[in-house]
């Protein structure tokens, strides 16, 4: 049986090869030039992206039993905004190769297993320490591919796992993101798949009885949305209609 874990890991790998591809490709132009994330350039992201594998490698080796050699972020931070562009680009190819390789091999030996990623109250399982990870691989890998392509959308698959995961064991990081003080009105949005419900919290489920507004779009554009990636420019086709507009939703999921 394909587990979550699974499949989990499968679009990890799956947008690591997407961006291991893209990165030999990329000028000094392009690496300089304006990301998806609006203060970030495309090298910048990159840098996020393999710093952050670099730091999450680590509870990954603990929890497979290895000897790890502690450091802190503030430090792996730094090494990374030091380098050059083409630096932190192949940087990212580099560590984030690692990372999969890493996940690949616990969940197949040790897939209950539970990590401590330093950033939460308690360790998690492993489907959420690896969802965690996907959500910020997916938007980001599309931060960089947006940067080159301006019709560049998150990887289908991923999309689609991450609402899944947002309705079941990541539901809680809405709560960090969301800004429901923005509407005055509960709102059940129908999306693909399911649903979002937003009264002074946000609920994402895989199904909505009695909708008050339909999101008319692909799984992809309500992951942007909810990471406020759905801005103007990079929302053709996409329509709400109901008790809520999309630019009152753009304001309840500003991002980050």
């Amino acid at each position: 049986m394909i587990t979550l874990v699974d499949r989990t890991v499968a679009a990890l790998r799956a947008n690591h090869d997407t961006l291991a591809a893209l990165v030999p490709t990329l000028t000094q132009e392009q690496l300089n030039g304006r990301s998806g994330a609006e203060e970030w350039t495309v090298a910048q992201v990159l840098s996020h992206l393999g710093s952050g594998a670099e730091i999450f490698r680590k509870p990954i080796g603990i929890a497979a039993g290895e000897q790890v050699q502690p450091e802190e972020n503030q430090s792996i931070w730094a090494r990374w905004n030091a380098l050059s562009p083409a630096d932190q680009a192949a940087g990212f190819v580099k560590y984030d190769q690692a990372y999969v390789d890493a996940v690949e091999a616990l969940s197949a030996e040790q897939p209950d297993s539970t990590i401590d990623l330093g950033i939460l109250p308690e360790p998690v399982p492993l489907e959420v320490a690896l969802g965690m990870r996907l959500s910020e691989v997916a938007n980001h890998a599309w931060d960089v591919r947006v940067g080159v392509d301006p019709s560049a959308t998150v990887d289908a698959a991923s999309a689609d796992l991450l609402i899944e995961l947002l309705a079941g064991p990541l539901a809680f990081l809405l709560g960090f993101s969301a800004k429901t003080d923005e509407l005055d009105q509960e709102v059940r949005l129908a999306i693909p798949g399911g649903g979002i419900t937003i009264t002074d919290t946000v609920t994402v489920t895989t199904s909505l009885d009695d909708p008050t507004a339909t999101f008319d779009g692909p799984a992809e554009a309500v992951t942007r949305l909810l990471t406020g990636r759905l801005r103007a420019e990079y929302s053709a086709g996409v329509s709400v209609t109901g008790n809520v507009t999309l630019d009152e939703l753009r304001n309840v999921f500003p991002g980050y």
